[in-house]
């Protein structure tokens, strides 16, 4: 596989991916720490016949980035998670339209205002539910630099599979710090994007929300002869408003189908000297390479820890994680916030013994603190 190197920060590496990616749009407004991407943004789009806007707050934002979907380009925005709490309502339109969107959701500390310059992965939970009603969402996280790159190029690609918006959560240390980074080419980045379905027969013929029961809707480019209709309101197959009672809940649970039929296209995760563990962490984020380098000292002293890192948070890697556990006595989850994914790992594996070691004051979790919490069991 041809790769390129380059020394570059995460917020920059996913601005860089989302160009790479294919993305033509980008609404946004700044917020710590996630501003460079746009920043970025500014710059990359207008290269490549795109735009980036600053809109006035985070609402208009996703609002133009939605707006940018429906006329049928590849559409980003960025933010933190008071921002995430803003777009919350246009995000559940997107959902229920089924407008594809990328959105990066850098996590600083919660909730409000919180800790704007420091780290956390406090937004977790949130990006499960990020809008009110039933939807499966998809959210991926970001585990190394590198990542950050190939990640939100993967999010495009599960966008236009799925037809709705795909998270990608990196977080204040992933996303401020600068190292190597070796990536795909763009040639092959280009060579593995998948577009969006479009229907091409004729006109008349058109209906963009009647589908398989397992499938997103087909949303032809605005401006193209198709006619249809957005709205957050359930919706026929021409997506005009309606309370009919079989095609409400039939909509509803295609919404959720489409994703959770379809999770061996989605689901990823990393096994890190799992193979003899006898404890095996799990962690994330920028929490993983503390997990890692915890884990060899680990080793060094002759105690046989491994790492499981999900890279699809939702839908969560359960059964891989429910196979794990059931060989491997111990189990501790490692991460920025009081245990938000430990409650999936105890939901997906059965077991009410996971340990937990957490930390919400906005400071990473070192190596040591890791290895004595080990020591600890």
């Amino acid at each position: 596989m041809a790769t390129r190197e380059v020394i570059s920060s995460g917020n920059e590496l996913s601005a860089l991916a989302a160009r790479d990616a294919g993305c033509k749009f980008f609404g946004g407004y700044p917020i710590t720490p996630s501003s460079e991407i746009m920043h970025e943004m500014s710059d990359l789009m207008p290269e490549v016949g795109g735009a980036c806007i600053q809109m006035e707050d985070e609402i208009a934002g996703v609002a133009a980035a939605i707006g940018a979907g429906m006329s049928g380009v590849r559409t980003m925005t960025a933010t933190s998670g008071p921002g995430i709490s803003l777009k919350a309502e246009n995000l559940g339109l997107a959902q229920m339209t089924e407008v594809p969107l990328v959105v990066v959701n850098v996590m600083r500390g919660g909730p409000s205002t919180g800790l704007p310059t420091r780290v956390s992965q406090g937004d977790v939970a949130q990006a499960k539910n990020p809008s009110h009603g039933d939807y499966k969402s998809i959210t991926v996280c970001a585990g190394s630099l590198a990542e950050c790159y190939t990640e939100t190029v993967r999010a495009f690609n599960l966008a236009d599979r799925f037809m709705q918006p795909v998270f990608v959560l990196l977080d204040e240390t992933l996303g401020h710090m600068h190292g190597k980074a070796v990536l795909p080419t763009e040639e092959e980045v280009a060579a593995g994007i998948v577009p969006r379905k479009v229907f091409e027969g004729p006109a008349e013929e058109y209906f963009p929300y009647q589908c398989e029961h397992d499938q997103p809707a087909v949303l032809n480019p605005m401006f193209k002869g198709y006619r249809y209709h957005f709205t957050g309101l359930h919706h026929d197959r021409r997506g005009f408003p309606t309370e009919e009672i079989e095609t409400c809940r039939k909509l509803i649970q295609r919404l959720e189908d489409k994703v959770e039929l379809h999770k061996d296209e989605i689901e990823s995760n990393e096994e890190f000297f799992l193979d003899d563990a006898e404890i095996m962490i799990v962690a994330y984020g920028s929490v993983s390479l503390a997990a890692k380098e915890a884990i060899r000292h680990l080793r060094a002293d002759g105690i046989k820890a491994g790492l499981f890192r999900p890279i699809t948070l939702w839908p969560s890697p359960q059964d891989r994680m429910r196979e794990l556990a059931a060989r491997i006595p111990k189990v501790l989850c490692v991460e920025l916030n009081i245990g938000q994914y430990r409650d999936e790992v105890q939901r997906a594996t059965g077991r009410l013994d996971i340990n937990g070691l957490f930390k919400v004051n906005g400071r990473p979790i070192s190596p040591y603190e890791i290895v004595n919490k080990v020591k600890e069991l």
